[in-house]
């Protein structure tokens, strides 16, 4: 059912393996590398020019050909100035989640049907799905169920959290069942030299190792403010911009006691307040209230009931899973974790999981903060 297959090939190690995967399965394999951001008139920085010389001796050694597809027009309207307009209002965005969701299942799925003529896709992500890592298991008269990989380290199922059933039904994740130290030998035994030590990427792609305060100035207006502690209601320090920051943020202001943390950014003031010390009470809480959510298969029938849905949470892909209680509210969700966790930021994503699946996630909008002044 499934013969010809659009593979996202980045130039790392990953995707490259997931290539040969797919050869050796019998389908063919189009290798896709998208290009994204615009080093001509941007600011940024992208490393695409390496990654594709990866990606071409990659799709050479595997005989697959490659297309070279561009999405810096969509990535500027459905995430970047999505991102800037957060920052701006005191928010913390994720990039990589809104690029999974418009871009890579959404613009990359889009391109490759219409111009390949492809009836499936695949990429490099740990992540897996109820039909299988190859779409074995594929039914069309049901929803697909978005699972954890392999290997917990490297689950990237956090990013993939608002990805939309219809590009998740036809897609593929050829190694979701591996562990990366393996994946890294298949490379190797494969001669895929060139990919198969090369580092994981990390960080905002576009930014590169410049700094994000630095970069961010760029596209939006320094707007100085106050750095004012909780607890004395002393300023001790200046800023220039609230996008700048995120909660729970060390900033380096100096102090006579504990170093000092991000708390809360006020909009109204443009001033930011900051606590002493990392484990400060302040910067741990347990409640928080969420915009609508967006569920990968179904809403959860305890929430369709309006009743209490019992799971486990996460808003940082790295961070162990907290079993949470979870209810609608008129806005959205509000969830309650069983402990406090530090740093609960406004703009990032809660993300929910029950036994190894990713249900779906929602944007957090507000904190219910310990302290309040």
């Amino acid at each position: 059912m499934f013969r010809k297959v659009a593979l996202g090939i980045s130039g790392g190690v990953d995707s490259a393996v997931s290539a040969l995967l797919l050869k050796r399965a019998g389908y063919q394999v189009e290798g896709v590398f998208m290009r994204n951001w615009d080093n001509n008139y941007e600011a940024g920085f992208c490393s695409d020019e390496r990654d594709f010389e990866d990606a071409t001796f990659v799709c050479r050694k595997l005989d697959i050909p490659l297309h070279r597809v561009y999405f810096i027009k969509e990535y500027w309207n459905e995430v970047f100035t999505v991102l800037l307009k957060e920052y701006e209002t005191g928010l913390t965005p994720n990039p990589d989640i809104l690029c999974n969701r418009y871009i890579k299942f959404d613009s990359f799925f889009q391109h490759c049907r219409n111009n390949l003529g492809i009836d499936a896709i695949a990429t490099g992500h740990y992540a897996n799905t109820s039909f299988g890592p190859f779409l074995e298991r594929y039914n069309e008269n049901e929803g697909v169920r978005l699972l954890q990989p392999t290997d917990r380290h490297k689950d990237q199922t956090f990013f993939l959290s608002q990805v939309k059933q219809f590009s998740l039904r036809k897609c593929m994740f050829p190694i979701a069942n591996l562990l990366k130290s393996e994946v890294r030998e298949i490379a190797k035994k494969e001669g895929l030299i060139n990919v198969a030590s090369k580092k994981d990427s990390t960080g905002i792609c576009f930014i590169g190792k410049n700094k994000f305060q630095d970069f961010i100035e760029e596209y939006i207006d320094t707007k100085k403010g106050l750095f004012i502690d909780i607890d004395t209601g002393q300023v001790v320090g200046e800023h220039s911009g609230l996008h700048k920051w995120t909660v729970g943020q060390r900033t380096h202001l100096p102090s006579y006691k504990d170093a000092y943390f991000v708390y809360k950014k006020d909009l109204d003031t443009n001033n930011i307040y900051v606590v002493a010390g990392t484990k400060h009470p302040a910067l741990w809480n347990k409640i928080c209230f969420t915009e609508p959510p967006h569920w990968i298969n179904n809403e959860p029938k305890e929430l369709t009931n309006n009743h209490v849905l019992n799971c486990y949470f996460r808003f940082q892909h790295t961070k162990p899973l907290t079993p949470c209680r979870v209810v609608r509210n008129y806005e959205g969700l509000t969830i309650i974790l069983e402990s406090s966790l530090r740093a609960l930021t406004e703009g990032q994503f809660a993300v929910f999981y029950r036994d190894g699946e990713c249900l779906g996630g929602a944007k957090m909008r507000n904190i219910c903060h310990n302290l309040v002044y």
